[in-house]
C-alpha cells in the first residue's frame, strides 16, 4: 500500500508581510501588535519554532503551533567554492529545484536569490532559460532563501547577519512573478523584517515594461536591466522579450524609473560574448544609447555551460570594450567571476537541475516526485 503524504494545512508565517500577519492575528482573536513581534522572531532572531518566542504567552504559542508553521524550503545540497562562494539547491517539487548563491566580500555578503523554477524568457546565453519554465515561487520560498542563508552562515565581523545585500539575479524573471516578489521586497525592507535599505536590494529584469513601470511606484529598489546588445536586431536573438518590448521602449521606462528617486542610477548588464556583441562598434552603439543618462554598465564575462555554443570574450577584448565606454564618459565595470567551479557564476544556474535533483534525492533515500 502506498503511504499517503500528509499535507500541512497550517499557515506558513514565513511568507507573510506585516499587514498580512496583522490580519492573521485578528482572525485568531489576537492584538495586531503581535505581527511585529512574530516578524522579528522569524526574520531577525531566526526562530524556528513558536516555543522560542518567549514574549508570547504559552497559550498563544500553543495556539500558533496548531494553526501555523515556520517552514523553510527543503535543502537538497550545499556546495562551497574555492573562493568562498556558497551555493544551495532548494527542493521545489516535481523533481525540480532552485539555486541560491551567497557571495562573501569584505564588509558585505550578497545573496543571489531565485524567483521562479526555471524561466520562460529563453535568453540564448543563459542556463536557466535552457531549462525551461516550471512555475513561480511563492513568497515563503523566495524569502526562505534569505532566511536559510542567515541561519546557516556566520555573522559578519560587525556582528550583523551574513546577508547584507540581496539581488534577484538567480533563476527566473522577477517581474514575471510580480505578485510574489513585491511582498518579498516588503519583508526585506521592513524594519521588523530584514531592515535592508532600497540600495541594498536589486531587482534584475530582462525588460517586462508594464511591471517595470509598476515597480517604480510600488517598491523603488535598485534596478538592473539585462541589456546585452546595443540594437534591436541583435537583442531580439539574445533576449527574445525584446521582440515585445524593444530597446527604445525599455529605456524610456528605465529613465522614468530612475526619475522617481533622487540620485538613482540604472545598472545595465551586458554579457560579453566572443565575436557576437563585443566589438568596439558595439561599444560605440551602446555608448550612444546611454551617454548622458543615469546609467552604469556592468560587463559580465560569459560563463559557459553544457549545450551552448557561445564563448567568453577574450580578456583583452573586454578591457578594450570597457575602455571605449569610459572614453565616452560612462561608468563601466567588469564583474568578477565567482563560484564558477561549482557552476554558481552568473548565467550558469540550473543547467541540468532536474537530473541533479533526482540524484541528490536518491542519495538521501527519497523518491523524486513525478508529474
Amino acid at each position: 500500500m502506498i503511504p499517503v503524504r500528509k499535507v500541512d494545512t497550517r499557515t506558513n508565517l514565513l511568507g507573510l508581510t506585516e499587514s498580512q500577519l496583522r490580519n492573521f492575528f485578528a482572525e485568531i482573536g489576537e492584538k495586531p501588535f503581535r505581527a511585529r513581534q512574530v516578524l522579528q522572531w522569524i526574520h531577525q532572531r531566526n526562530a524556528a519554532t513558536f516555543e522560542e518566542m518567549t514574549d508570547l504567552s504559552k497559550a498563544l504559542r500553543s495556539q500558533l503551533d496548531s494553526v501555523a508553521s515556520i517552514t523553510l524550503p527543503g535543502v537538497i545540497s550545499e556546495q562551497t567554492s574555492a573562493d568562498g562562494t556558497v551555493k544551495w539547491l532548494f527542493e521545489s517539487g516535481a523533481g525540480q529545484a532552485v539555486e541560491t548563491v551567497f557571495i562573501p566580500e569584505p564588509g558585505r555578503g550578497t545573496l543571489c536569490i531565485s524567483s521562479q523554477v526555471g524561466c520562460a524568457l529563453d535568453c540564448s546565453f543563459c542556463a536557466t532559460g535552457a531549462q525551461g519554465f516550471n512555475r513561480n515561487l511563492d513568497v515563503a520560498e523566495i524569502i526562505g532563501q534569505v532566511a536559510h542563508a542567515n541561519r546557516n552562515l556566520a555573522a559578519r565581523a560587525n556582528g550583523q547577519p551574513a546577508v547584507s545585500n540581496v539581488v534577484f539575479m538567480g533563476m527566473g524573471e522577477p517581474l514575471a512573478n510580480y505578485r510574489n516578489v513585491i511582498p518579498t521586497l516588503e519583508i526585506l525592507l521592513s524594519d521588523f523584517g530584514y531592515g535592508l535599505s532600497r540600495r541594498r536590494i536589486t531587482v534584475s529584469t530582462s525588460g517586462i515594461v508594464p511591471q517595470l513601470e509598476k515597480l517604480g511606484d510600488d517598491c523603488n529598489v535598485s534596478l538592473a536591466v539585462s541589456l546585452h546588445a546595443p540594437d534591436d536586431a541583435l537583442r531580439d536573438v539574445l533576449v527574445p522579450i525584446n521582440r515585445v518590448h524593444p530597446i527604445a521602449t525599455l529605456l524610456d521606462a528605465c529613465w522614468r524609473y530612475a526619475a522617481k528617486r533622487a540620485n538613482r542610477f540604472i545598472t545595465f548588464e551586458y554579457v560579453m560574448l566572443r565575436d557576437v556583441n563585443d566589438s568596439l562598434q558595439h561599444a560605440d552603439k551602446l555608448a550612444t544609447l546611454l551617454t548622458g543618462r543615469p546609467a552604469k554598465i556592468n560587463l559580465i564575462p560569459f560563463n559557459p555551460f553544457t549545450g551552448n555554443d557561445y564563448a567568453r570574450s577574450r580578456t583583452r577584448t573586454i578591457e578594450q570594450f570597457q575602455g571605449r565606454l569610459r572614453q565616452r564618459g560612462l561608468v563601466a565595470t567588469t564583474r568578477r567571476t565567482r563560484g564558477d567551479d561549482i557552476d554558481a557564476a552568473c548565467g550558469q544556474l540550473a543547467g541540468k537541475v532536474r537530473d541533479r535533483v533526482r540524484v541528490r534525492l536518491r542519495e538521501k533515500g527519497r523518491k523524486p516526485a513525478t508529474r
